[in-house]
């Protein structure tokens, strides 16, 4: 028992010190890659042709449905095809082909909204870039989005970041798969077209707000909370302290407004909207949301991009942090630890129904 004693404190001190050191190696990597992004900026681009994915996933289970002589023969075709198209693309940069119609671009952006709408920065960056390069004449820009809203004056700014693109006199198209409700629908309405698959949930054109009050629980047990403001309408509510009234109904006049002003923005943006119809907080699903005009179009978004890749080059355009050595570490454990419950989640469900 001794010995088992002592080889388990000896165990704990050399796991103590490797944990230390690692620590401490983490910590100098973090600082290196913090300076090195300083330096070379803090992320990049990243640019995919989404026609060349398409076309990979259709020629792959093509090829394996043939047979051997049918798919020689479609190799052939396909490297001959591709030869043509890289003798037009030199063409078209030579100016040998002046005559030729100018192929447009699709450029494809991605945000995926939390309640601090913190896809708002790399959209931006995003936005930015596309810009730059994009040709109002022939160019569109696709927003796939997915959000069920969250603070008032960040998803104010998102949606003002999809209003430089309207500005510029770009087309902007925005794609639902799932959720686009409240902050996420003030963000799809800018576009000048919104398509949503079947099921996606739209809407919920309203303002919440909530909070609890922890007053009569301090009082009970005899603690005081004072709150001390310079300005009538500083603090209305609060979570201590006791709220009165007057600072009840100002909370609600700010936020009656507040509502006002996402009405007013939906309504010049979706002109033909009924705002009055629509804007009571109540959400609709695809097809009934077509109905009362929250959107234009059914349908999926990678229809709507597959589609796409026939008139136009589709690109998708991501601006992507790089993420320091903890902060990869740190999303690791948290996406094992998510599969861990969720794994026994739902060993629990087939328990159950069994």
């Amino acid at each position: 028992m001794e010995f088992l004693t002592e080889y388990g404190l000896f165990l704990a001190k050399a796991v103590t010190l490797v944990v230390a050191v690692l620590v401490v190696i983490i910590v100098i990597i973090s600082a290196a890659q913090k300076e090195r992004g300083d330096q070379e900026g803090e992320g990049e681009l990243k640019i995919r042709k989404l026609n060349e994915k398409y076309r990979k996933l259709s020629e792959s289970i093509q090829a394996r449905l043939m047979s051997d002589h049918e798919r020689k023969a479609f190799e052939k075709a396909r490297k001959k095809a591709q030869k043509a198209e890289k003798k037009a693309n030199k063409a078209k940069k030579k100016g040998d082909d002046e005559n030729a119609p100018a192929r447009g671009r699709i450029y494809v952006l991605d945000f995926d909204g939390d309640i601090k709408a913190s896809d708002t920065d790399p959209l931006r960056r995003a936005i930015t870039a596309v810009l730059s390069v994009a040709d109002p004449e022939k160019d569109e820009v696709v927003i796939r989005l997915e959000s069920g809203g969250g603070l008032v004056h960040s998803y104010g700014l998102a949606a003002a970041q999809l209003d430089r693109i309207r500005t510029k006199g770009v087309r902007l198209t925005a794609c639902v798969d799932k959720v686009a409700a409240s902050g996420g629908y003030m963000m799809a309405c800018v576009a000048d077209r919104i398509v949503a698959s079947p099921f996606a949930i739209l809407g919920s054109i309203g303002v919440v707000a909530q909070l609890p009050n922890f007053h009569r629980f301090l009082q009970k047990n005899d603690v005081d909370f004072e709150v001390l403001t310079a300005g009538e309408h500083k603090r209305t509510m609060t979570i201590f302290g006791e709220n009165t009234e007057k600072g009840r109904q100002k909370f609600l006049e700010d936020l009656e407004d507040t509502h006002v002003l996402f009405k007013e923005y939906v309504g010049e943006r979706r002109p033909d909207l009924d705002i009055a119809a629509v804007a009571n907080g109540d959400i609709w699903f695809g097809k009934r949301a077509l109905e009362v005009k929250l959107i234009d179009e059914i349908k999926t978004s990678d229809e709507y991009l597959i589609e796409a890749c026939d008139r136009a080059d589709v690109v998708s355009v991501a601006y992507q942090r790089k993420r320091t050595l903890p902060e990869k570490l740190g999303l690791a454990t948290s996406a094992a630890l998510e599969h861990t419950v969720w794994k026994v989640l739902g060993a629990f469900r087939n328990q159950k129904f069994q």
